[in-house]
């Protein structure tokens, strides 16, 4: 076993350390999710306490770590009589991304169950993190399915596994540890509100603390054993803390101004839900008995307030999370501080590892420090500024059928670049789906073969057998019971008599935006409500589990601006900050979509594409390939429909006379076009039906020219 990373070596990161240690002391608190660029120690961090947490005492031979004064009377390996129990670590589980369903909860053995009614049962990883830590890495990569699971056992205590009618129920209490990088997608807000604290890290950008990780890290990597032992005295330290603190913590007194306070903060923040204020007040009570105090003070719900609300009160996926920390402190001060019983002055803390002034707990002196999230050099949070207004000469809405203006030769194809505008509203769209069965990731968007959802048949398993049907099993057994020797009431059951039950359910898709930059677009009413309509999509798209692209076309060529990915809230941000301006290159558009769309398919075959256009239809640029440019966008529209790939058209022509040329180009893509009005929720009923109808209709016109 290779020897982890100390945890006290960690440099900097005092946020991360804090919020883990936290957990450590209290483990109700609830779990940690960790949210940061790549590098940033999130996983060695994570790692590394495990060997801080106290020894767990456990029932001999009992595979699900049942307590000796207290076992689970439910516990498969049980009963348990009560008695002395034999000492162990604390497990720290890793979760892979990769993982199956059985991997997870644990798998039944099906056939001895059916043939002899017994419940013999493998466990899974919820049942070895009991009492101790479920590390997951990228954590929003994890399928649906899979937290669903987390979140059943995280609610109850306690993992399931149903199959059939045979049941098995354990015990699984755990401490759910979480990192991700928020450029790879977020996660759900169900699981989101489990994590009890959350941290943002990012790496230092002072050089004398950049030199110091690299230093670390490679005397590590050259004697892991031996840099252990160099830290081994600040590990003992910490972890005798941790056991102080624990031993301290029912002692600590939670006011009534405390209390106050801890409500007042989350309905100042509007934080959804009760969930908070208990979180909350966990954590302030855990930050006193870190401190070696009994008595939660005003300090202490400022920084658990830090930790436990900012992913919280996320609105939407395009949210930041974050806290205002001049209100917090107006809605804190609203409360005169109380009068506690004067304590003894704790003995000073012994001088830390680090020599940049960051304990374990990030404070040095017990009081933990203030404010969270990625710093500046100067070591201030970076200010968000709002994205620029337009000038306020930018023309208004031209009429439909005003010609464009003939761009300036010395600008080349682009023209001038007008100032990017504030999207519209976002509003509620109906479902957009990609017609027929597919086989693709779990979603919520179009159908698809999965491993979960409603049985539409049986078939003989390719590999393990994870989900029964149970009447195609007994009708493949009945007719061989006589030759087995079939003699009781049970059946014979043979491996080759097992049916896997097939299911029908959703699959995410690949949406990609083509979205028209062009001149004819760059009206300020007719932009903002482009970039709301697609927002709006981007939207739907984060909700049905979904992967997207951005593409914009202006001037002379296009652009991939966002490539394939999970990470909605980035194709939100490079939308926001659209320039829009010049010719409109609709061919090289639809072009550079298909290419797109031909290397995903070798990447990701089983992930079927929606292509979603956003257009007013005007062709008035062929860029570098020449020719008349409406007729090079017709055919590079019906390459696209060729390739079966699924399309519809936002329609964004407005003014009381209209060109209709959004309508050709839905007809040459073979999907529907849907006006900006119409695309609202309130508008749609029968656009998912329009576009099964015109990719039936286009699949039944090329197969009538082929013969």
């Amino acid at each position: 076993m290779s020897t982890p990373y100390p945890f006290t070596a960690v440099v900097g990161q005092s946020d991360l350390r804090l919020a883990l240690l936290l957990n450590a002391v209290s483990p109700a608190v609830g779990g940690v999710l960790v949210r940061g660029e790549k590098g940033t120690a999130k996983s060695t961090a994570v790692r590394a306490l495990s060997a801080l947490l106290p020894q767990v005492d456990v029932v001999p031979g009992c595979r699900f770590s049942c307590a000796p004064a207290a076992p689970d009377p439910a516990c498969p390996d049980g009963p348990h009589e009560p008695g002395a129990g034999a000492a162990r670590p604390a497990r720290m589980v890793e979760l892979p991304v990769g993982a199956s369903e059985d991997r997870l909860v644990g798998a039944l053995d099906i056939e001895r169950a059916l043939a002899e009614g017994v419940k013999a049962f493998e466990p899974g990883l919820l049942a070895d993190a009991h009492r101790g830590i479920l590390y997951v890495d990228e954590v929003n990569l994890l399928h649906d399915h899979l937290i669903d699971l987390l979140l059943d056992a995280a609610a109850m205590g306690a993992s399931y596994v149903e199959r059939e009618g045979v049941s098995v129920r354990h015990a699984a209490r755990f401490l759910l540890v979480g990192t991700m990088n928020p450029e790879e997608g977020e996660l759900r807000p169900q699981l989101l509100d489990r994590f009890g604290l959350t941290v943002e890290v990012a790496a230092s950008r002072e050089p004398a603390q950049r030199v110091e990780v690299v230093r670390r890290r490679l005397a590590y990597e050259d004697d892991p054993a031996g840099f252990a032992t160099r830290w081994a005295d600040e590990e003992h330290e910490v972890r005798a803390r941790v056991v102080a603190a624990r031993a301290l913590l029912p002692q600590v007194r939670l006011g009534d101004t405390a209390l106050l306070r801890i409500a007042a903060t989350c309905a100042g923040f509007e934080v959804d839900g009760m969930r908070a204020d208990i979180v909350m007040a966990r954590t302030a009570t855990a930050l006193a008995a870190w401190a070696g105090r009994t008595e939660v003070l005003k300090e202490d719900v400022r920084q658990a307030a830090l930790l436990a609300l900012p992913h919280r009160r996320r609105r939407n996926p395009f949210d930041a999370p974050g806290l205002d920390e001049d209100k917090l402190d107006e809605i804190l001060d609203r409360f005169p501080d109380e009068d506690p019983e004067p304590e003894p002055e704790p003995e000073p803390e012994p001088e830390g590892p680090e020599d940049d002034g960051g304990g374990p707990d990030g404070g040095g002196g017990g009081v933990p420090p203030q404010g969270s999230g990625p710093q500046t050099e100067a070591g201030t949070p970076p200010e968000t500024a709002d994205a620029p207004e337009a000038p306020a000469d930018t023309p208004e809405e031209a009429p439909a059928d005003a010609p464009e203006a003939p761009q300036p030769s010395a600008q080349g194809a682009g023209g001038p670049e007008q100032a990017a505008v504030r999207a519209a509203e976002p509003f509620r769209t109906k479902m957009l789906s990609v017609p027929g069965l597919g086989e693709g990731a779990a979603g919520r968007r179009s159908r698809a073969r999965t491993a979960h959802g409603r049985t539409t048949g049986a078939q003989r398993p390719a590999g393990q057998l994870t989900k029964l049907h149970l009447a195609a099993t007994v009708h493949a057994a009945a007719p061989h019971q006589k030759a087995r020797g079939r003699a009781g009431r049970g059946l014979v059951i043979r491996k080759d008599d097992l049916r896997q039950a097939t299911r029908e359910g959703r699959e995410g898709n690949l949406v990609l935006f083509v979205v028209d930059a062009s001149g004819s677009m760059a009206a300020r009413q007719r932009m903002s409500a482009v970039k709301g309509a697609v927002l709006s999509l981007l939207l739907d798209a984060y909700q049905r589990r979904d992967k997207v692209g951005l593409i914009t076309f202006r001037g002379a060529a296009a652009e991939l601006a966002l490539p394939p990915t999970s990470s909605v809230d980035a194709a939100a941000a490079r939308l926001e900050k659209l320039p829009t301006g010049g010719r409109t290159p609709l061919a090289a558009g639809l072009l550079k979509a298909h290419e797109v769309l031909r290397i995903e398919r070798l990447r990701d075959p089983s992930r079927r594409p929606l292509l979603v256009v956003v257009t007013d239809g005007r062709a008035t640029s062929a860029g570098a390939v020449g020719g008349d440019p409406r007729e090079l966008s017709g055919r590079s529209a019906r390459l696209l429909q060729a390739a079966g790939v699924a399309s519809v058209v936002v329609d964004c022509e407005s003014g009381p006379v209209r060109l209709g040329l959004a309508g050709v180009l839905a007809a040459d893509l073979g999907g529907p076009a849907v006006s900006l009005d119409g695309l609202r929720a309130d508008s749609l009923a029968g656009l998912v039906k329009n576009v099964r109808t015109a990719v039936s209709s286009s699949a039944s016109d090329s197969h009538r020219r082929a013969a």
